[in-house]
């Protein structure tokens, strides 16, 4: 009986060890667990977070003790995590450090709990709101990454509070107030960064020259004004100063050169003024100063270049003079030297380049004489010599065909003389040569076989000889050849006709003679063709009709003969010139117009409307009869079209009469006119302007009538729909939808800006509401982009308009108090005076960012167009400024592309994936619009990357539109280099050319 018991008792116990599991997770595991379901994890992340192991010290992410299984890190980036910071997290006892990096963790922090943190890094996140005060609380924290989030308001001066921090990163977030001076009490801090906010203008707390224990001070783009601060200098620990992209003046103080520790020091995009101070050749770890684009004057110091380790200086675009020192010529460690467009002078030092490393000198843009330094490139370092635009003088050095590693040379616009040695023609990495406007001599050379990267050749107005070398023909990555101004001679080789990347064949003013070439099926991105003024003969090839993306040709000025091919009508051509030929025969009918009459003259042989018909030597008297019988019949139908058109001129007056009468039939005295600027007129003189045949625009939200006043000032109106009044009104709240749309339009009525279109004044009456707007006679970008006279937009005419849109919508976003989000940015919305300035227009669904600071505010409704819509807003109906960046992104490329936001070519992308997509499988010319004028490509790139920039995915990485605006300004000052941000990743000012530092194309 006994021996049965036990046996029963041994079963059921074996029975329950089955049933439990061998071990349970211990209590961190199961906090970790209770944080993974607070949030949106993918499917495949995580996946080994198994609730059966005894300790989580084996999931992803998880660091332990080495000897005990209680977890102390948790480091989970860029796994797309999404949802609110886990609380569970902070109930994880002995929880030291929190990476959740590059996800959507949003929008609130809430961190008090988490008592025993060393380190927290959730930069790239969604956090929004203001910074949390209890992050100063957290007793041990050493280090703090809340950077590229959106967070706003100041910051708190509990931040005075933190007793062991270190590291403090808060860049690229939406921070107001000014940089607070509180945080010089923070002793422990080392790392200092700011960058990047939206603060409101403010000066460089001198407090922070107390931080004696900081190693880096980044404060680029935060809104500094006045003067740098002598205190700075008592940093003596400090290897990294960055203040640039402030509005800093005044002076460089003299006590900067006591930052002994100093590595780099980056003050440029600014407007300091003043000399450089000496001093800077003592610090003996200093490897790089960056002073460009201020208003710098005065000499080079001497002693700048003696600091032992320094490796680049970048003291262009500012107003330095004197010659460059000879001191640089024994620079140990000098790599990288940009001067340009300042107003330096004198020769270079005779020994340059000999035992200094340099890889790229830049001096373009200056009054540099002299020759260039024969041991420029003695160390074979050498990739980029910029020096056009001076005056220097004698032979390009021998030498320099010996320096293998040249990638861009760019001598223009100096007086060189000689021949081009030979060896310089046939450099292996060389991508552009670029020798124009010099007193050049000699031939192209053969060795220009062994050029396998060149693709720019520019050799305009020198006076070079002999023909063209069939050679070149082995150029393949040839993009432009410009050689016009010259002496060339003989005939083009055919060995040109077989460059598949020619886009620019400009051989103009030379003595070429032969034939045209023939079997140019190689030349499909040929966008410019212009041989005129030289000798050519023979016909002009029906060939190039079939040329895909040709809009230049110029055949001016030769001894062409025959008739001009009809396979030119498949061109669309914005330049065409084949005047002073020996052509004969009819014109294409395409050209036979007005429009084309300076295209054809100096052949009086062609036969054409434009110029006169044929002679009448083969037509004989028949032709009076038919002449006559054509007249016949063309007065009867003149005398039916008149009748036509005056009875339907009496139906519409009858029309327009009805309407009129109907919306006058409203009592006048009923109508309330609120005007924002002194008038000359009345709403009277509106209602009677506002006829059908008036009407110059419709849209969605309305009518926009076009009405000229007696005094003879033009004005638009805009007569809002009453459905799209109440769809307003439903979206504001009711009732006070007329209150809310009265309050919106008194707050557009207060803007003042050169980019905003003018609102003369509102007529509201029940339900109907008039806008009177300044009018614009070139109508919207949109129209005119997209239509029959986008040949009116050249390149300087877009970036002009892209400023002017960028500056208007800056304005709405940082200096209206408060801030106005416009929703609908978009082409069509951007209006063009006369001149082609351009104005933002249509604040229909523009909303008011209540408040200090930039949280994205939700909306009941999207508002916007497709193809502009940031992708946050379509799935979040979020909406703060960034929104608007996206959207003028999107019209940026649409300037740069010619393309609209969406077309049946992209299938179904929009503009900004087809250009994603179409650049990264075929290149960056094949998103660029064949109509501009490839002299500017740098400019085009470089516009085309800011686009690319402002629409981006995630809203913290799109830059505000007050730095918008300095890029733009940006592209124009030559020689802006790329830009790091601290972690090593392409910062907003990247250029896709960024190597070309120097001056104009």
């Amino acid at each position: 009986m006994g021996a049965a018991l036990l046996l029963l008792l041994a079963n059921a116990a074996a029975l329950l060890l089955l049933l439990l599991p061998a071990q349970a997770l211990n209590q961190d595991g199961l906090y970790l667990l209770d944080a993974k379901r607070a949030l949106t994890v993918p499917a495949a992340a995580l996946a080994d977070w198994n609730p059966r192991d005894a300790t989580p010290c084996n999931w992803t992410g998880i660091d332990c003790d080495t000897t005990a299984a209680f977890v102390t890190g948790i480091s989970l980036p860029s796994l797309n995590l999404a949802g609110s910071f886990p609380a569970a997290l902070c109930r994880i006892p002995r929880l030291r450090s929190i990476d959740l990096s590059d996800n959507y963790i949003g929008p609130d922090l809430d961190i008090a709990r988490c008592t025993a943190l060393v380190r927290l890094d959730i930069s790239t996140n969604d956090l929004v709101g203001p910074l949390p005060d209890a992050l100063a609380d957290l007793p041990d924290l050493l280090y703090l990454n809340l950077q590229s989030n959106n967070f706003s308001g100041p910051i708190p001066d509990s931040f005075a509070r933190f007793a062991k921090l270190q590291s403090l990163s808060l860049v690229y977030n939406l921070l107001g107030g000014e940089v607070p001076g509180f945080l010089g009490a923070v002793a422990t801090l080392r790392e200092l960064n700011l960058s990047y906010n939206p603060f409101a203008p403010g000066p460089l707390p001198p407090r922070l020259g107390d931080l004696s224990a900081l190693r880096v001070l980044w404060l680029a783009g935060c809104n500094l004004v006045g003067a740098i601060p002598p205190s700075l200098g008592r940093l003596t620990n400090l290897t990294d100063l960055d203040l640039s992209t402030n509005a800093l003046t005044g002076p460089i103080p003299p006590e900067i050169t006591g930052l002994t520790s100093a590595i780099q020091i980056e003050l440029y995009n600014n407007s300091l003024s003043g000399p450089i101070p000496p001093g800077f050749g003592k610090l003996q770890d200093l490897r790089g100063i960056d002073f460009a684009m201020n208003k710098l004057h005065g000499a080079i110091p001497e002693d700048l270049f003696r600091a032992p380790k320094l490796e680049t200086v970048h003291l262009y675009a500012n107003a330095l003079t004197g010659p460059v020192p000879e001191s640089v010529a024994s620079a140990p460690s000098l790599s990288e030297l940009r001067l340009f467009a300042n107003r330096l002078n004198g020769t270079l030092p005779a020994d340059l380049g000999r035992t200094t490393p340099l890889v790229c000198i830049d001096l373009s843009d200056n009054a540099i004489s002299g020759e260039i330094p024969p041991g420029i490139c003695d160390r074979g370092e050498l990739q980029e010599l910029l020096m056009l635009d001076n005056m220097l003088s004698g032979r390009i050095p021998d030498a320099l065909g010996r320096c293998r590693s040249l990638r861009r040379v760019r001598l223009s616009n100096n007086r060189l003389a000689g021949d081009v040695p030979d060896a310089v023609w046939g450099l292996p990495h060389m991508s552009l040569l670029e020798l124009n406007d010099n007193q050049l001599t000699g031939q192209i050379s053969p060795v220009i076989a062994g050029a396998a990267n060149l693709s720019k050749l520019v050799l305009s107005n020198n006076r070079l000889t002999g023909s063209i070398p069939s050679d070149i023909g082995s150029v393949s990555k040839l993009y432009e050849l410009s050689a016009d101004g010259n002496m060339l001679s003989g005939p083009l080789p055919s060995s040109l006709g077989g460059l598949p990347e020619l886009g620019r064949l400009v051989l103009r003013n030379n003595s070429l003679s032969g034939q045209l070439l023939r079997g140019i099926d190689s030349w499909k991105k040929l966008s410019e063709l212009n041989l005129a003024d030289n000798g050519f003969t023979g016909s002009i090839p029906p060939e190039l009709g079939d040329l895909p993306v040709l809009n230049y040709l110029d055949l001016s000025g030769n001894q062409l003969t025959g008739e001009v091919p009809m396979q030119l009508e498949n061109l669309k051509l914005n330049q065409f010139n084949v005047s002073d030929n020996q052509l004969r025969g009819p014109l294409p009918p395409q050209y036979a117009t007005e429009a084309y009459r300076n295209s054809f003259l100096g052949n009086p042989e062609l036969c054409g409307e434009i110029a006169g018909l044929c002679p009448d030597s083969t037509q004989g008297r028949s032709s009076k009869y038919h002449s006559g019988f054509a007249w016949m019949m063309r007065s009867i139908f003149i005398f039916a079209a008149v009748i036509l058109v005056a009875g339907v001129a009496w139906f519409y007056c009858r029309y327009r009469s009805f309407n009129r009468s109907k919306l006058m039939r409203a009592d006048r005295s009923k109508w309330t006119l609120t005007s924002f600027h002194k008038l000359s007129f009345s709403e009277y003189e509106i209602l009677d302007c506002l006829d059908e045949d008036n009407v110059i625009g419709s849209g969605a939200s309305g009518k926009v009538y076009k009405v000229v006043l007696s005094n003879g000032e033009v004005v638009a109106v805009k007569k809002l729909w009453s459905a799209a009044v109440k769809n307003r009104d439903a979206e504001n709240g009711g009732s006070a939808a007329d209150d809310s749309f009265e309050a919106e339009v008194r707050t557009l009525g207060k803007i003042r800006h050169k980019n905003i279109v003018k609102l003369w004044c509102c007529c509201i009456h029940k339900d109907c509401k008039l806008l009177v707007y300044e009018y614009m006679p070139n109508g919207s970008l949109g129209d005119v982009l997209h239509g029959a006279k986008a040949g009116l937009l050249d390149w300087a005419t877009r970036y002009k308009i892209a400023l002017d849109a960028a500056e208007g919508l800056s304005y709405l976003h940082h200096d209206c108090v408060p801030a106005i989000v416009h929703r609908d940015v978009k082409s069509n919305n951007i209006l063009l005076d006369a001149e082609f300035s351009a104005r933002v227009a249509d604040f229909g669904v523009a909303k008011v960012v209540e408040g200090t600071g930039r949280a994205a505010k939700s909306m009941s409704v999207i508002a916007g167009s497709c193809g502009y819509i940031a992708p946050e807003y379509a799935y979040t109906l979020r909406v703060n400024e960034k929104s608007d960046t996206y959207s003028f992104g999107v019209v940026l490329l649409e300037l740069v592309t010619g393309k609209p936001p969406v077309d049946p070519e992209f299938g179904e992308k929009d503009l900004v994936k087809w250009v994603c997509s179409t650049m990264e499988q075929k290149g960056v010319e094949h998103v660029l619009d064949s109509r501009l004028d490839m002299d500017f490509k740098d400019e085009i790139v470089r516009v085309l990357n800011i686009g690319l920039v402002c629409t981006s995915s995630l809203p913290i990485n799109r830059p505000a539109m007050r730095r918008v605006v300095k890029m733009l300004q940006e592209v124009r000052v030559e020689g802006r280099p790329p830009r790091m941000d601290k972690d090593g990743k392409l910062s907003p000012y990247y250029y896709e050319d960024a190597s070309d530092q120097g001056s104009s194309v």
